[in-house]
């Protein structure tokens, strides 16, 4: 039998919120986070927009300025996530196995901006004058090595990287280690702060943004037919996630049951879906059958949902493919109508909304649905929260590379 993998703590550093009481409150009243980009002069950008972190104070979670110094601000959105996450569930750490306890975390893109400043560095000032913590600050696994040097834990550690499904990999990894035994507690999830000069100017290259720069906090509108693009967001999502035993025996709150994990790839494009939505289909009912849950238990998807073009067509053929039927009868959520785009992070983020609206008996909206699209022709929540029991639910992420990751989760029942 499977040993059952329970969430019991949640973090976030998001474009809408930091922590889950305030992305909960833009999340349930359709608060968008889109603004126009202040980190850099975007007069020669076609898109002059994006979803950053508002008010973030490393310093608030993270004691050391030597610390924070040595960090790439994705490794600070983790760090700070983790954090919060931790404390959410309770964990003691003075009472537990460090060596039961591990930390999968990861990015799609790592620390761009720290590979832009010392190059920048380097091209002016020479190779003496690079900083030792280049290399450091850069790779994707010192999201989770200094999660784990914070805390103590000396489980399994390494970070995961596949374009936009990077955290449900991650959260599916770590749901498998759990069951496998070679953890209690896996702390998991994503983070991303690839809003730098060349990454912005890479996205704007790939036309995968939007430009309705006139009003930015309408730009991210999934499924609607005037779509155009995503708004590139960053930020941080981190779960803890436990076996059933480890959790009922030292008495954590329980937020869902973590069930199923289905992965694919859909060996098409480097950036495309693949038109049919095969592999994201299969991604899909693999999920559903390792969690035991019947395409028709499922209420609530949160969907990819990027606002681009081909992904919400082809996600929206994948779930009618899927459903069947059924599809006509779920509640499809997009979060980054709201956070925007937050790559490798998106997957934890979406998770976590997933979770909270579980919990609340309420699926948050998709905003700026305004004008339906033949092609996406599902129930999308449109621009306003809904009541309802959720006792199942899905959530999609599926990226540049034909990466598809998939996670379902039910309500817990003891």
């Amino acid at each position: 039998m499977k040993r059952r993998v329970v969430i019991t703590g949640v973090g976030v550093v998001t474009p809408i919120g930091i922590g889950k009481e305030a992305y909960w409150d833009s999340l349930k009243n359709g608060r968008s986070g889109a603004g126009l980009l202040s980190f850099f002069d975007t007069a020669d950008y076609p898109c002059k927009i994006d979803a950053e972190v508002k008010n973030f104070q490393p310093e608030d979670f993270i004691e050391d300025k030597k610390s924070i110094r040595r960090m790439d601000r994705f490794t600070q959105f983790a760090f700070c996530a983790a954090d919060m996450a931790i404390r959410d569930a309770g964990l003691d750490t003075f009472k537990m196995d460090p060596d039961r306890v591990g930390v999968i975390v990861g990015t799609g893109i790592g620390g761009l901006s720290t590979i832009e400043e010392e190059h920048a560095v380097l091209r002016d000032r020479g190779v003496r004058r690079v900083s030792p913590f280049l290399i450091p600050k850069l790779i994707s696994n010192m999201a989770p090595g200094e999660i784990a040097i914070r805390w103590g834990f000396t489980g399994p550690n390494y970070a995961v990287s596949s374009a936009c499904s990077t955290a449900n990999h991650a959260i599916g990894d770590s749901l498998r280690m759990l069951r496998y035994g070679d953890a209690d507690v896996i702390v998991t999830g994503g983070a991303e702060a690839a809003i730098t000069p060349l990454g912005f100017a890479g996205f704007c290259a790939a036309r995968t943004l939007s430009t309705r720069n006139d009003a930015p906090e309408k730009a991210s509108r999934p499924f609607d037919k005037d779509r155009d693009g995503f708004v590139m967001g960053e930020g941080s999502g981190v779960v803890v996630l436990e076996t059933l035993e480890h959790a009922v025996a030292r008495g954590a709150k329980i937020y869902a049951e973590l069930a199923g994990y289905g992965a694919t790839d859909d060996a098409y494009h480097i950036t495309a879906p693949h038109p049919e939505g095969t592999s994201a289909v299969k991604a899909m009912q693999r999920a559903l059958v390792d969690a035991d849950v019947k395409p028709e238990n499922i209420q609530y998807v949160n969907a990819h949902g990027t606002s681009t073009n081909l992904n919400d067509k082809t996600e929206t053929k994948a779930l009618k493919l899927v459903f069947g039927e059924h599809a006509k009868k779920l509640a499809i959520s997009s979060t980054k109508s709201m956070t925007g785009h937050l790559l490798g992070a998106a997957g934890a983020i979406e998770l976590i909304a997933t979770v909270l609206c579980m919990q609340n008996s309420l699926a948050h909206p998709t905003i700026n649905y305004e004008t339906p699209d033949p092609e996406c022709d599902l129930d999308y929540v449109p621009n306003k929260a809904r009541p309802m029991n959720i006792d199942a639910a899905l959530s999609n992420s599926l990226g540049f590379g034909g990466h598809n990751a998939v996670l379902v989760v039910k309500k817990y029942v003891s």
